[in-house]
């Protein structure tokens, strides 16, 4: 695939004076052009290996610093000035395209992800969704000068897809083809229903890619019906780990707590990944999980308000409808999907579009019980969650204006992310020292009334196998709170002790009861963070997806002598608000000045509580500081895992990962206010008027899915079979009766923001309620015995495409879309349920 020369027209001050001036971008020859006007001959060019880094700045989101080497080996600052900030992304994407593809390293260390999904609504898609895979459309788009930059993995989830495996398989691969010149390879596809997540990479990623697995999860009625669920993928990409989870949760406004309880479902019984990694479920099994699919949250306002919604759509006034989305609010209250984040949302709601048009919202819905209400909402989602100072930037982040053929618009996100790969020392191993890890001083705060004793277990692939500390000391046990006290020093030896290695590795955590061996929290630590010296940590401890506590301790790294080797990603920086690189100096001599956002805020205590200890990026909830950490710089910079050109508002109770660096002003430096995007309900742009179509009210399963063999075209390692090498996750009924209960006043241990967790009822999710306090013997009646329900005993292991025959209604029956009513209707040309 050839990326073709690119010209950038920007204004270069000098000496007060403003001049145009042309960058021409050639990735194929390697060099970067400087030419006075557009046609004329170039006055002067660097090749790759002499333009040394770009430096963003902050403030003026068209600004960037481009240093170069000049002939006399001496560093010299050109800064110039974009027609906008997208300009200047795409510039920065084709430079590190252009580094990518001259460098002499021999594995990657950096890829960029798309990541798709759409509700297709039972219709096929119009024969050109380029724009989808181009990031086109409305919110943060992709710019036009980066449309012939290839996405080294394609992830693409759909939901009410009615075509076959292998028909969606080559629409996507032709359009990819279509936009790259590249024949993509498919890695997995896994279909539940009309659930289905597809993945494709690079041809050359294929031998990079292995542990391939797949599974899936039903949560439609009694958890029996796939019509509702999720789809999961996961990899192992040279030493990163991946995970990708399609779902469909339940539709209806009112159902919001219906879906927190669909989400922990699957957050249980999604059976990917490493299955060393019994303790933890998939948000810790995976460097960079994300979460997309069609969530079905809606904005929670009154019915009669959705012709001032429409309005409100129309005049971009997203914000104030934003505070009304039942995600980021029940997000906001840590009831679900704790510590991901999202991508700041500037496109409007992708449902209830009429169909063959985006101009109007159809919000209404006749039906037998009365008229329905589905309010314009932000149904489609995609969020992340990665180990913390990993690096992963969102460069993208909307949905299309022109795919119409179904009730939905497909959204679309792209993100750079750091890789690592297998490493090899370039230190003499006879000179090599032993390396080691310390964990000393640790104290657990649990929210549990458990009498029993703690462990801790360390798990990590720098590790031969996981250590288990000895047993703690439970110091402090009150109003539902336990303190737990572990005295021994832990030493942990890695595999590998060059610090090149060690510093891009993490540390998972679990607390577990030493007598039934059952994790009460788990958590991650960034070896990163220990690059200095002996530094104290917090982090917080999660079961299940809800918060069980924190854990405090210090760590210290010892290493060999080593020199880290500078990444793909450290080629562009950031420079912030409160201080400039002097000119003329190299920003590699002024390390205080320019920063890499994503490993800002790593410090040392000073001066801070040791119940309040915090190290800037090593806890996922972070407590609210009255100064900023001991930092690079000691100073505050963006949040890490966010692109810098569109940081994002902050609360308190959000998940953050380092202390926002938001300044409060919506102007930027040069006076204009941030861009606006196009969008079709203004009537700022002509759309074709098309005659809308009905909604298809009938959701139909077709025998296609179940057909297409994946063996007949994957190059790729053959996914697992999880039927016969990775047995399901056995779960364990939680009648705890020491668990947290808010009927009791909170003790001094309990993190601020704190909810009460959402217990899904057992018919939900098969979650065993609390029991009650008994009956006094002789007032207690004679119950009937019941046996405990079996809650797996209805959904099923993914078969690589077999039709199941389980007393349940099979894939191919044809099933009523009327979820809302909790009933299931077999068409008169289904097979009958035997």
């Amino acid at each position: 695939s050839l990326i073709p020369p690119v010209t950038f027209e920007v204004k270069s001050d000098s000496l007060g004076i403003s001049t145009k001036m042309y960058l021409k971008v050639d990735v194929e020859a390697g060099k970067v052009i400087f030419k006075k006007s557009k046609e004329g001959s170039e006055d002067k060019y660097f090749m790759h290996n002499k333009i040394l880094q770009l430096v963003k700045s902050q403030k003026v989101h068209t600004r960037l610093v481009i240093v170069v080497e000049t002939e006399k080996e001496k560093v010299q600052r050109k800064e110039y000035v974009f027609e906008d900030s997208k300009k200047r992304e795409g510039f920065c994407q084709l430079l590190q395209q252009m580094k990518n593809k001259h460098s002499d390293k021999p594995e990657p260390d950096m890829i960029t992800i798309f990541i798709g999904t759409w509700n297709m609504g039972n219709a096929n898609p119009p024969s050109n969704i380029t724009s989808w895979f181009k990031s086109k459309g409305q919110g943060k788009t992709r710019d036009d000068t980066a449309d012939h930059i290839p996405h080294d993995i394609y992830v693409i989830g759909t939901q009410e897809d009615q075509l076959g495996e292998r028909e969606w398989m080559d629409v996507i691969k032709n359009t990819l083809r279509e936009i790259t010149n590249i024949s993509f390879k498919p890695v997995a596809i896994h279909t539940l229903w009309n659930i289905r997540l597809v993945v494709l990479a690079k041809p050359e990623h294929e031998n990079r890619i292995s542990h391939v697995f797949s599974d899936s999860v039903k949560t439609g009625i009694a958890n029996a019906l796939g019509n509702k669920g999720a789809v999961g993928i996961s990899f192992m990409f040279n030493g990163t780990s991946f995970g990708f989870v399609n779902s469909h949760l339940t539709s209806g406004s009112e159902k919001k707590l219906r879906r927190n309880q669909n989400y922990i479902s699957i957050l249980r019984f999604l059976n990917l990944g490493d299955k060393k990694l019994n303790p933890f479920d998939i948000t810790h099994r995976f460097t960079h999980l994300f979460w997309l699919g069609d969530l079905n949250y809606r904005i929670d306002m009154p019915s009669v308000e959705a012709e001032n919604i429409v309005t409100k759509i129309k005049q971009q006034q997203y914000q104030e409808l934003l505070s009304k989305d039942q995600l980021t609010i029940e997000k906001k209250d840590s009831k679900v999907f704790l510590h991901y984040e999202e991508e700041e949302i500037t496109f409007a709601p992708t449902y209830r579009f009429e169909r063959e048009t985006r101009e109007r919202y159809a919000y209404t819905k006749a039906k037998a019980t009365g008229t329905k209400y589905n309010l314009p909402s932000w149904c489609d989602r995609v969020l992340w969650k990665s180990y913390p100072l990993a690096y992963v930037v969102c460069q993208s982040y909307g949905c299309t204006n022109d795919i119409m053929t179904s009730d939905h618009s497909p959204v679309f996100a792209t993100f750079e992310i750091g890789v690592t790969s297998q490493f090899v020392s370039k230190n003499n191993p006879n000179n090599e020292s032993q390396g080691g890890i310390k964990f000393m001083n640790c104290v657990a705060n649990l929210m549990t009334k458990s009498k029993t004793k703690f462990s801790i277990e360390y798990h990590s692939s720098c590790l031969e196998s996981f250590v288990k500390s000895s047993e703690g000391e439970n110091v402090e046990h009150k109003e539902g709170c336990l303190k737990v006290r572990f005295g021994s020093q832990v030493e942990l030896t890695p595999i590998i002790s060059d610090p090149e290695y060690l510093l891009d590795q993490h540390i998972l955590i679990s607390v577990k009861s030493t007598d039934s061996d059952e994790s009460y929290g788990e958590g991650c630590v960034a070896l990163r963070s220990a690059e200095s010296s002996s530094t104290d940590f917090i982090i917080s401890l999660t079961h299940h997806g809800e918060m069980t506590g924190t854990l405090i301790g210090t760590i210290q790294l010892r290493t060999s002598e080593g020199k880290q080797t500078e990444k793909l990603y450290d080629f562009v920086k950031i420079e912030r608000d409160d201080t400039a690189v002097s000119k003329g100096k190299s920003p590699h001599s002024s390390p205080t000045d320019i920063s890499n956002p994503n490993y800002m805020g790593v410090g040392i205590k000073a001066g801070i509580p040791s119940d309040m200890m915090l190290v800037g990026g090593w806890s996922y909830d972070m407590l609210p500081k009255s100064s900023p950490p001991g930092g690079i710089g000691g100073k505050e910079s963006s949040p890490p895992n966010r692109s810098p050109i569109s940081p994002k508002k902050m609360g308190p109770g959000m998940a953050v990962r380092s202390p926002p660096g938001k300044p409060p002003e919506h102007m930027s430096e040069d006076g204009r206010p941030p861009e606006m995007f196009d969008n079709p309900l203004y009537g700022s742009r002509e759309m074709p008027k098309l005659s809308g179509r009905k909604e298809q009210d009938s959701q139909r399963p077709n025998r296609k899915d179940q057909l297409t063999p994946q063996d007949a075209f994957f190059p790729f390692p053959k996914i697992l079979e999880v039927e016969g090498e990775r047995p399901p996750p056995v779960p364990t009924p939680r009648n705890r009766s020491f668990t947290y209960s808010e009927t009791k006043p909170p003790c001094n241990l309990q993190p601020p923001g704190l909810k009460k967790p959402v217990v899904p009822s057992r018919s939900d999710c098969g979650i065993l309620p609390k029991i009650p306090p008994s009956l006094p013997a002789k007032s207690r009646p004679d119950p009937p015995p019941t046996k405990p329900r079996d809650y797996r005993e209805s959904s099923e292991l993914p078969s690589k495409g077999r039709p199941r025959v389980d007393g349940l209604l099979r894939p191919t029956q044809t099933v009523s879309k009327e979820v809302n009513q909790e009933a299931v209707q077999v068409s008169k040309k289904g097979r009958s349920v035997k």
